[in-house]
């Protein structure tokens, strides 16, 4: 790439979370000189997908770019703390310490652990492989089971793939049922949609309606035409009551799915008991209500039902998902304009996923300590710190962590703490010395998001709109920072005896065998030979030549000359904004990958937990509060908040309260109150406020950064406190083996 003139603009993607926004980057000074400066960030009104929306987040990537505390060279830990040293002592002191272990123990005594930032960042999720590859470790995790997983279990079972997420269509939707999700604040998840509060905005414009189900009163909340409380945990039995009276009052009407769906009369055989009147105490939803929003969404010219986060880390998650799915397709909205679709990404990872043939399943093997079942090769991170304390000679004796803070992220954070201690080796792949990298033996810092090109992989599976945009480099890496994919090229060649070959040699074998699995799953299959693939590449190493081969491969590609007008990356670079590729569309039956060609409407793993469902709601609520967490605009989980601008202004790390129960407890806002669960307790400020429901308080996630040795100079001056303390490990949603993060019982009391 040539350099860039002094004081020029960079048009790319913001990284930073889930809604892809276009950001124009004023860089002073041109590649390859030296100072560089970023001058300041501001939307790209230009991105036909973005349209010239950030928020407070876009900003902050200029801070990330200077923060004093982010590492820019390898840290070892020593007698005195961590010292900086070279990159080929790192990589040979990391290689020499995992594969000693490895020989010792075997290779399932280190774990692998990715954490959510690796999926924004291309180079990360491209070329983790290559160290699976180096440790084939049946020991692996990563933050999907405090996130995503019941969605995975649901979506695979019913659609063949966990990639296959329908999405609601916007754009055209005239009615929007959401239940535990706030995109005002989050931006969107399993719904990249840049701009989200016009979205919704233009929904109730056109005459639709937007329903919200949530404990908390929360910006989106605000927005929609009507919010409903729910307990936490009921949400499963809501849809699943809805589900009832759709059957029950004959308003079922399939549409596009219609002729490719199977187990529809177990579903009706398994919901006959889930009358809205059974289950209005256990959800907190009156009994009219539930048959009222039924009935509205079955009436509605093209509606669409989502859930996020809410119904995902709560006991019921992939039931939840299940009847977020069955109200979709049951009203024949699946697969309509303005009801829920398929997105259609440019790059798709479709080649990690299951085959037809072989089929998605669950549990093809169990953890050794507590049985949990495999989900992608991973075990739920409830099985983490147990897997670590025990006795086995194969226990996780090493670890190697890419972009994970899970001493902060994940339950019982401080059982998880204590075991990380107990580790004989840590290898780091991160910014800074945070909760978890301080039990570190080596820390090895990736470059800023604004210094490595990228191209968004993952998010656009779940875009509102069928979009592509290269994201050029905006500045020069500092001098002694390596990009991550060299890195993990460097770690894996030493630990798999290659050490002679240079990165780059590394790098063309996997693109060969990269070539392979994309080319079996690409509309061109059949058309073109592995060989010419690798040839059409090129020979420039690193993360730009994959993405090119996605792309090429992928619905809109250029086939390697086969469809010439297709897309490859040099062609994103000629459009610096992007590129709006379509609407989103229907695409069934094709996208379907079950075995069976079909919709399966009635998975067994699912249907297996519905007597748990009917127990908890024959046992009634709970009396105890319920603790939930929340999300907030400047925040990330965990990893933004050593960054002045995401921590500025009032506290935000407190424990908001519904005036009913504060009262009942004598607590007025300002106080401090003492929160225990079963696994901790954490005293912690009060925030009365009309906007939670009775019995339930709620506290946000990430914070509690005042651990010993962390090195994080602002977010230590505002350190929190972390609300996973509280969650407990024991707790999962079964199907998925998702930890339990909301709707934990909790006891409150004034300090």
């Amino acid at each position: 790439m040539p350099d860039l003139p002094a004081d020029s603009i960079v048009h790319r993607i913001c990284t930073l979370c889930e809604a892809t926004c276009g950001i124009k980057v004023h860089v002073s000074g041109s590649l390859g000189e030296a100072p560089q400066r970023v001058t300041r960030i501001e939307g790209d009104p230009d991105d036909p997908f973005s349209k010239g929306h950030i928020c407070p987040k876009a900003h902050a990537l200029t801070e990330l770019q200077t923060d004093p505390d982010r590492l820019r060279t390898p840290m070892r830990r020593s007698a005195e703390g961590f010292v900086s040293i070279g990159w080929e002592e790192a990589l040979d002191l990391a290689a020499e310490r995992l594969g000693a272990i490895r020989d010792e123990s075997g290779v399932d005594a280190i774990a692998l652990y990715r954490g959510n930032p690796t999926t924004h960042d291309a180079q990360s999720l491209l070329y983790w492989n290559a160290l699976q590859t180096a440790l084939p470790t049946r020991s692996q995790f990563s933050a999907g089971s405090v996130d995503t997983w019941p969605r995975w279990v649901q979506a695979g079972l019913m659609y063949g793939g966990f990639l296959k997420t329908p999405v609601p269509d916007l754009a055209r939707c005239d009615y929007l049922l959401m239940l535990g999700a706030n995109p005002i604040e989050s931006n969107g998840s399993l719904m990249t949609a840049p701009g989200i509060k016009k979205r919704l905005e233009a929904i109730r414009e056109r005459g639709g309606r937007l329903v919200v189900v949530d404990p908390k009163r929360t910006r989106t909340a605000a927005l929609a035409d009507e919010h409903l409380f729910v307990r936490p945990g009921g949400d499963a039995a809501l849809l699943l009551a809805m589900v009832h009276v759709l059957i029950t009052e004959e308003l079922v009407d399939l549409g596009r799915a219609a002729d490719c769906v199977n187990g529809f009369d177990r579903v009706a055989s398994s919901v006959a008991d889930y009358t809205p009147e059974r289950v209005e105490e256990s959800c907190g939803v009156p009994a009219e209500s539930i048959r009222r929003i039924a009935r509205e969404l079955a009436a509605a010219p093209r509606a669409a039902v989502y859930g996020r986060m809410g119904t995902s880390v709560q006991t019921f998650g992939t039931l939840a998902h299940w009847g977020i799915d069955l109200l979709n397709i049951l009203t024949g909205n699946l697969d309509r304009e303005g009801g829920v679709l398929f997105p259609q990404p440019a790059a798709s990872l479709a080649f990690a996923g299951p085959s037809r043939e072989s089929g998605f399943e669950v549990g093809r093997a169990q953890s050794p300590v507590s049985g949990y079942d495999e989900l992608q090769g991973e075990w739920p991170v409830a099985a983490f710190a147990e897997e670590i304390e025990s006795e086995r000679d194969d226990r996780i004796r090493a670890l190697a962590i890419i972009a994970g803070n899970p001493a902060s992220s994940a339950p019982n954070a401080a059982r998880i703490d204590r075991a990380l201690s107990r580790l004989e080796f840590i290898v780091a792949f991160d910014y800074y010395i945070n909760e978890t990298t301080r039990h570190a033996d080596l820390i090895l810092p990736p470059t800023a998001p604004l210094e490595h090109a990228t191209y968004d992989i993952a998010l656009l599976h779940f875009a509102v709109e069928n979009v592509a945009k290269w994201s050029p480099r905006a500045i020069e890496p500092e001098a002694g920072t390596r990009e991550t994919w060299r890195t993990l090229i460097g770690l894996a060649k030493r630990l798999m005896g290659l050490g002679a070959m240079t990165d780059e040699q590394v790098d063309g074998v996997v693109v060969q065998q990269l070539a392979g699995r994309v080319l079996a799953r690409s509309p061109f299959a059949g058309q073109i030979e592995v060989e010419e693939i690798v040839a059409g590449l090129g020979d420039d190493a690193g993360p730009r030549r994959l993405i090119d081969l996605l792309l090429r491969l992928g619905t809109y590609g250029d086939g390697f000359g086969r469809k010439p007008a297709g897309l490859t990356v040099a062609k994103l670079e000629a459009e610096p904004h992007g590129i709006e590729l379509s609407q989103l569309c229907p695409t069934l039956p094709e996208m379907l990958g079950t075995k069976s060609g079909r919709i399966e409407l009635a998975p067994d793993r699912i249907l297996a937990d519905l007597p748990r469902l009917e127990e908890w709601i024959d046992r009634g609520p709970d009396t105890r509060l319920q603790l939930i967490g929340r999300r907030d605009i400047r925040s990330m989980n965990s990893w933004l908040h050593n960054l002045p601008s995401m921590v500025k202004g009032k506290e935000r790390c407190t424990l908001q309260i519904a005036p009913l129960d504060a009262d009942r407890l004598g607590l007025s806002t300002g106080d401090r109150g003492e929160l225990k669960s079963r696994v901790g307790s954490l005293v912690v400020p009060i925030e009365v406020t009309d906007t939670m429901a009775p019995g339930v308080v709620s506290l946000p996630h990430g914070w509690g950064h005042d651990r010993p040795g962390v090195r994080l100079g602002v977010a230590t001056s505002r350190p929190g406190v972390n609300a996973n303390i509280l969650v407990d490990d024991a707790e999962v949603d079964v199907p998925s083996g998702t930890s339990v993060l909301n709707g934990v019982p909790v006891e409150l009391s004034r300090v």
